[in-house]
């Protein structure tokens, strides 16, 4: 059984990777490449698989729009299909897979499922990011952990204590409460804090929206997973008193936490990572000192993902256990399950379809 969802757009890139060649980058098993056709023009994907000898695609150039390998000099077209080649004639060669591309709200998306169903109804919306009242910043890591790992840490904040402890971590995220939400296509977890003292991070982000950083402030964070493997988290401060996540803005810092997971491998995942903040979007200073920021908080995360990583490959049939704090995790996972065997099970049917022998003729 698969362990992920391949009918979903999943983040393949960020626009500046596509500057000047092409990018290889393996997404949920499969090996892609991905080059920009035109200066300026739309992206295509392509297997990395060049049909005459098999060599990586991405180690090639792009000419005129078009991708060639670096290995003989087969010219493909975006749609798959060989063109050209100096001294041979190619046309017969078989085509290779092609896949949807959407560029969208600053990431490169792609579909590695049936792209019969593909559609850009399905990206998920992000106003944010159409938004001049917003300013993003962000990066990427790659992580060697298996996917849900990093979804079950976004969706049971609970580890800030611990593995954040210098940065955005505070024993109050243990004492407060945690409320689990799910419908058909959300997973929400809630946790909200009163009165408490700010964290560094916050106490930060405060002062730079020039609001006091040595009072108390009532803080929120509220866990967004929709699949395939996205998590978007409202967190902030407030002034305490002044009514937490619906304060006014003058009395606030607040930001959503932008996590777009896409699996590589079972065990590894492109983790996608930044802040879209909703105070001084203009501050270009302010947002690299936030995206610093983040990163190193990230970096903690990474290695304990991939430490918890090799230690379950190395102990497959020990049982974890689940508490309380847990639900949103396990919520996600169960939504996953879900889709992967939807999709399994309308293969199933496809291919029994396929197999139907011909009506007879009357």
């Amino acid at each position: 059984m698969t362990p992920f969802p391949r009918n979903a757009w999943y983040v393949a890139c960020t626009p500046d990777e596509l500057a000047d060649k092409p990018l290889g980058r393996q997404i949920c098993g499969q090996r892609l490449v991905l080059y920009r056709t035109t200066d300026g023009g739309p992206v295509a994907a392509l297997e990395d698989f060049c049909p005459h000898r098999g060599a990586p695609l991405s180690l090639g150039t792009v000419c005129e729009g078009q991708l060639v390998c670096g290995y003989h000099g087969l010219v493909m077209g975006c749609d798959g299909r060989p063109v050209a080649m100096p001294g041979q004639r190619v046309k017969s060669f078989p085509a290779i897979r092609a896949f949807p591309v959407l560029e969208r709200y600053g990431f490169v998306w792609v579909w590695p499922g049936d792209a019969a169903l593909a559609s850009p109804e399905k990206l998920p919306l992000l106003p944010w990011a159409e938004s001049p009242e917003w300013a993003y910043g962000g990066g990427l890591y790659h992580i060697a952990c298996d996917y849900r790992l990093m979804i079950d840490n976004l969706m049971d904040l609970t580890h800030e204590t611990y593995v954040h402890s210098t940065s955005i971590g505070q024993k109050e995220i243990d004492e407060a409460p945690c409320e689990t939400k799910f419908s058909e296509h959300e997973v929400t977890t809630s946790r909200f804090m009163q009165n408490i003292k700010a964290p560094p991070f916050w106490q930060m982000a405060l002062r730079m929206n020039g609001l006091p950083a040595d009072q108390p402030v009532d803080r929120w964070q509220v866990c967004h997973f929709t699949p395939p493997s996205h998590v978007m988290i409202e967190v902030g401060v407030a002034l305490a008193g002044r009514g937490g996540i619906d304060a006014p803005a003058d009395s606030k810092a607040s930001a959503i936490v932008v996590d777009f997971i896409t699996p590589e491998t079972e065990s590894s995942i492109w983790y996608f990572w930044g802040m879209a903040r909703h105070f001084k979007p203009h501050d270009a200073s302010l947002t690299t000192q936030i995206r610093e920021g983040q990163g190193r908080i990230f970096a903690e995360d990474r290695e304990m993902l991939e430490r918890q990583q090799r230690n379950l490959a190395e102990n497959p049939a020990r049982r974890l256990l689940k508490l309380n704090i847990d639900s949103g995790g396990v919520h996600s996972r169960r939504m996953i399950e879900r889709l992967i065997a939807a999709e399994q099970a309308a293969g199933s049917e496809a291919g029994a379809t396929a197999r139907e022998p011909a009506a007879a003729a009357h």
